[in-house]
């Protein structure tokens, strides 16, 4: 099948400020890619993001020049129209996620089946999703601990202070903790705080180190007394094998490693080589997340609260409940269901 394209920029209101490691933030550009079929739709979601080099005209001006590209492609299934875009878009993963999202929405829609039911999975149990408390004052993320009840909860690290941030946030909370440093450690200060958390409940440790820096990553693996989950190290398929040798899981994102398509891959590449998985989430609405949802029957972990922190949500999909289950949208596709078109769009193609 064609599929005619529109994009649909946005600006993602934090409800308040978002600061990790390498800096702070109160929203994020960000472009909803529309493919559309007759009367039928699929969305997906790219936004921008400083550490990858991606900002959103960056990604607007790609898309445009491939519209042409991208509508005369006849496809029969998501993965014939990603590896047809592959190789143009080897250095635009995030463009490529949107894409690649918006044809496994369209395509299941058409079906009218959800893309997990696609895939014959079973969503009859499925991971819960944290939620992320980022730096902040310590008595802010205290507050933050409090106006929760979720199960699980990811802690952003990187500071003066961390072994203090989590013995004061275990004092409110017995929920499980998964701590996040987004590269801010070295080898001696991840050794340490491994030992101290343990004895905290804090399940595993995320990207301790820079992203290259294997050989310290591989003194970690083999000392630290917590599991270790790649983030930044792992961007796609390539880096899964590398990860073997030096963390317990990974986890992926969908506008890392450029959508559902790949993302399915590195999850059965994971297995082969006895990896956890965990799909994590960037600064994304529902759109994004919906999709990322629709891989829960086959993961370990989740960190899908994305939407729960936007002001201004554009769409509706899946559900995050209190304690952090996630109940997957009963419709077609990824379940997203997206703003009037009446609304403020930019529009590319003959749609």
């Amino acid at each position: 099948m064609k599929a005619q394209m529109q994009l649909h920029p946005i600006r993602l209101k934090l409800k308040e400020p978002f600061r990790i490691s390498r800096g702070e933030y109160q929203y994020r550009e960000a472009v909803i890619i529309e493919l559309k079929k007759g009367e039928i739709s699929g969305y997906g979601e790219a936004s921008e993001h400083s550490y990858y080099g991606v900002d959103i005209s960056s990604i607007i001006q790609k898309a445009e020049k491939l519209t042409s590209k991208i509508e005369d492609t006849d496809w029969e299934t998501p993965e014939d129209l990603w590896l047809s875009l592959k190789e143009i878009l080897s250095r635009d993963h995030f463009l490529l996620a949107a894409i690649d999202e918006a044809a496994h929405d369209l395509y299941g829609k058409l079906k009218q089946l959800p893309s997990y039911k696609l895939w014959g999975l079973n969503p009859a149990k499925l991971p819960k999703s944290s939620y992320t408390i980022s730096i902040d004052e310590l008595d802010k993320m205290v507050d933050k601990i409090k106006a929760h009840s979720f199960d699980v909860y990811k802690i952003k690290l990187g500071t003066s202070q961390d072994l203090e941030i989590i013995s004061t946030l275990r004092q409110h909370t017995d929920a499980t903790f998964r701590v996040d440093a987004n590269c801010a450690w070295d080898v001696p200060t991840t050794l340490y705080y491994a030992e101290k958390f343990k004895q905290l409940g804090v399940e595993f440790i995320e990207q301790p180190l820079p992203a290259d820096d294997w050989e310290g990553m591989k003194a970690v693996f083999k000392k630290a007394s917590l599991p270790v989950m790649a983030d930044e190290s792992c961007v796609n398929i390539e880096d899964v094998e590398s990860c073997a040798a030096c963390f317990h899981g990974i986890n992926i994102k969908l506008m890392k490693c450029g959508g559902l398509t790949p993302a399915l891959k590195m999850i059965k590449k994971a297995r082969q080589l006895e990896l956890k998985v965990m799909c994590g989430c960037m600064v994304e609405s529902s759109v994004g997340i919906s999709a990322a949802a629709q891989l829960l029957p086959l993961l370990d972990f989740a960190d899908m609260d994305g939407p729960l922190f936007l002001a201004n949500d554009p769409a509706s999909g899946v559900k995050i409940l209190e304690d952090g289950q996630i109940i997957l949208p009963q419709k077609d596709g990824l379940g997203i269901e997206c703003w009037s078109d009446a609304e403020s769009t930019h529009t590319t193609g003959h749609a």
